[in-house]
């Protein structure tokens, strides 16, 4: 299946006015919801360019070193320092969690509290209290492996990322690829093609999927195919923090 952006562009949308039904609706349909645009060209160019700023970040990640793929990413040491990645962050949490908990009780697991403070304190508890958020940075032959990102006994169900980059103008292929195990079935691939400041939301483990004798969980992983020309740069919104 193939799930691709608007050909136009549009305004961007502040977190606090998205459709929440609808791209509820459609997270539960196609296992992955793409936003509106949430950033304008300037804020995208604006956070795709801290990634060279060193003293931003806690860590960097070099992808081949540990066969995660090809590229690198950089972990925020404290993204609320980052005005408009803390905003981000707070402001679309209360979204993320609302979905969560419409699922907690369909996975037989937890609910989340109504705040990012909330949650954070809860990780906070639990040994958990290095920031996740980072930026993803790939250049020509650059991709990731199919994942998920755990971090810890607490795991927020659900993350977002926000294309900083131009697909056709500053890149060329890269496009984010998602792999749905089904039980008792053949696993499905999902590519998704967001445009400039749009987000992608989507599980960070597993979705729900109602079956015949009730809801089963069908694990997800995520990943990027190879970069064919250019630089290609993400913003990844991860809500809980690692251990």
């Amino acid at each position: 299946m193939n799930l691709s952006a608007p050909s136009t562009r549009t305004p961007p949308t502040a977190p606090g006015a998205l459709d929440r039904d609808a791209l509820f609706r459609q997270l539960n349909s196609d296992g992955v919801a793409l936003t509106p645009p949430l950033l304008t060209l300037e804020q995208c160019q604006e956070i795709a360019a801290l990634f060279d700023e060193p003293q931003l970040f806690r860590s960097t990640v070099v992808m081949e070193r540990y066969q995660f793929g090809r590229g690198s990413y950089k972990y925020f040491a404290d993204p609320a320092a980052v005005p408009l990645v803390g905003r981000l962050r707070e402001e679309l949490y209360p979204l993320l969690a609302w979905m969560a908990n419409q699922w907690a009780p369909q996975l037989k697991e937890r609910s989340y509290p109504a705040t990012l403070d909330e949650l954070l304190a809860e990780c906070a508890a639990a040994g958990q209290s290095r920031p996740t958020p980072l930026i993803l940075r790939y250049d020509e032959g650059d991709y990731a492996c199919l994942h998920q990102d755990v971090y810890g006994d607490i795991v927020f169900p659900l993350q977002i990322a926000i294309m900083l980059s131009r697909p056709g103008e500053d890149f060329t292929g890269g496009e984010n690829v998602f792999v749905e195990q089904r039980p008792r079935s053949q696993s499905r691939a999902l590519v998704v093609k967001p445009s400039l400041g749009q987000a992608m939301v989507f599980p960070v483990r597993h979705r729900p999927v109602r079956g015949a004798h009730g809801y089963r969980r069908h694990p997800m992983k995520h990943g990027t195919n190879a970069v064919d020309r250019g630089r290609r740069t993400v913003l990844g919104l991860i809500f809980h923090n690692a251990r």
